[in-house]
């Protein structure tokens, strides 16, 4: 920890490091996220006809995902960027055929390959000092997919299988940044609306670590700065006055750097004295 910088009338006497090494370590619970997102995707009824051949598609489901290929990034004056190259997803759904006199039904299995996403979220704080995803920008590519037909009609299905399998893969494809939009600015956000800004210590004194400003994103760290200012319980607005330098962190060896300044003991102490716990009569 390294307490320097330039003494300010407010500012912060906690900074948070996160560096390249430690974006890796939530990596993992990323992809999990993004996952279990893509596997709610919905897909609209496919129905029409080609010639003689009436088709129908229905209920398409998303039964696996091969997204190993991910990476989690800083994004340099914005946030992070998640990208997903070369991946795959298996998918069923039921069919229906109507051929002259013919009728065909059965479920069908298939798999989008060259399943390519990037997605860049733009970091900011909101006006209780929460960190907030402001806004994201998505972009997706399924290059190929398909489809193992079976059934009293499979050579017919053969035939149609580019027809059909272009239709599926242009309406996954479709769906892909909506449900990561989705993901980001409303269940992401709404997560980390109920993190607390304020919470007790003990009986006595509470801190307030509310983000005090947008993070700052370089492309192998992101910084951020806390108010980290301890308070009296019985009276939540008296506060030691700032007069701390703000605290720099220099090293990168780690996948988490934490600085304070003085003020952040400073205002410990005032809170408890002013809690009546440091203070000693003598008689």
């Amino acid at each position: 920890m390294c307490p320097s910088g330039v003494a300010q009338e407010t500012g912060p006497a906690c900074t948070i490091r996160i560096t390249s090494s430690g974006l890796d370590l939530i990596r993992q619970e990323g992809l999990n996220f993004v996952a279990e997102e893509l596997e709610n995707i919905t897909i609209p009824e496919l129905s029409g006809k080609e010639g003689n051949f009436h088709y129908n598609i229905r209920d398409v489901r998303i039964v696996d995902l091969n997204l190993s290929s991910a990476a989690l990034l800083f994004h340099p004056n914005t946030g992070l960027c998640f990208q997903v190259h070369n991946s795959s997803i298996s998918i069923t759904f039921h069919r229906k055929l109507f051929y002259w006199l013919f009728h065909d039904v059965g479920q069908v299995n298939a798999s989008a390959d060259g399943v390519s996403f990037e997605t860049v979220l733009m970091l900011g704080r909101n006006a209780a000092g929460r960190l907030k995803i402001t806004n994201m920008t998505c972009t997706a590519a399924i290059s190929s997919l398909t489809a193992q037909f079976s059934g009293t009609l499979k050579s017919v299905y053969q035939i149609m299988s580019v027809f059909l399998t272009m239709g599926i893969r242009f309406l996954l494809n479709k769906q892909i940044c909506p449900v990561l939009s989705h993901a980001a600015l409303v269940s992401l956000n709404t997560m980390m609306d109920t993190v607390p800004v304020r919470t007790p210590v003990d009986k006595y004194v509470g801190i307030d670590y509310s983000l005090l400003s947008d993070p700052k994103v370089m492309s192998d760290r992101l910084d951020m700065d806390f108010r980290g200012m301890f308070y009296p319980l019985e009276n939540e607005n008296e506060t030691l006055a700032y007069r701390g330098v703000v605290p720099v962190v220099k090293e990168m060896n780690r996948m988490l750097h934490m600085a304070v300044s003085e003020y952040f003991f400073d205002s410990a102490m005032f809170a408890y004295y002013t809690a009546n716990v440091l203070r000693i009569q003598i008689p």
